[in-house]
């Protein structure tokens, strides 16, 4: 058993999948609550303050996508990793989830080694991109017009403040950290997501569309076939 006080919230409509993914986090050393639908998740991560949410997408009153995009405007939550588990695999479930700020995207039936694998990779991943930053001089950085607040995950451009949602806002740190490098979607990922979170094909699509939304189409450049680069 593994000795750590991650809390890790597990909303699913289903009991028998509540109880049985549970059962497998807590023999690791987890604390785990468990919500069977959207708006009782909001509550209880609202209560609990959780490291890792793994939420259902198809489930009553509050489906796990709207959940999501609760989830993430509360400010509170912006260091919890959001993890999509769920039986659908199409390419436009993922895409939503992605818009809607989840990190990763599980695909059920899952193994209890390969999942608590991903759990371990997600915290691990969290964890490592937190620790840099509370060491770093500054918690701001200012680029042109648009304005970094490292540790509130805000930026302001035009006099515009908005929260992000966490990848949104470690890949915009990354792009902006050196200004007209080119960074490949492999440098990408594995700065981001890191080597052994499994993640769409889109995911770095979606996730550039939504800050050229929020930043505008000038910032943020696509070389076909390479990766990106931020322009001031």
């Amino acid at each position: 058993m593994t000795d750590n006080t991650h809390k890790i919230l597990l909303v699913d409509d289903e009991v028998d999948i509540l109880e049985f993914i549970s059962y497998n986090l807590e023999r690791e050393g987890y604390k785990v609550y468990t919500a069977k639908n959207g708006i009782e998740a909001i509550k209880v991560a609202e209560k609990k303050q959780p490291d890792l949410i793994i939420l259902d997408v198809m489930m009553p009153e509050m489906d796990g996508i709207a959940a999501c995009e609760e989830l993430r405007k509360l400010p509170n939550l912006q260091e919890t990793v959001i993890a999509f588990l769920t039986a659908r695999g199409e390419d436009y479930s993922q895409i939503a989830g992605f818009d809607a700020g989840a990190d990763d995207y599980i695909t059920k039936p899952i193994r209890p080694k390969v999942l608590i694998s991903r759990v371990k990779a997600l915290l691990k991943r969290s964890s490592s991109v937190a620790a840099p930053q509370a060491e770093t001089s500054t918690n701001t950085v200012t680029v042109g017009e648009l304005v970094i607040d490292k540790e509130r995950y805000v930026i302001n451009t035009k006099g515009e403040e908005m929260v992000l949602p966490r990848k949104e806002f470690e890949l915009l740190s990354l792009l902006v950290s050196k200004p007209g490098k080119v960074f490949t979607r492999e440098e990408i990922y594995h700065s981001v997501w890191g080597e052994n979170v499994i993640v769409g094909d889109r995911t770095i699509d979606v996730h550039i569309r939504k800050l050229r939304e929020k930043i505008g189409n000038n910032h943020i450049k696509t070389l076909k076939g390479i990766g990106y680069k931020f322009v001031e």
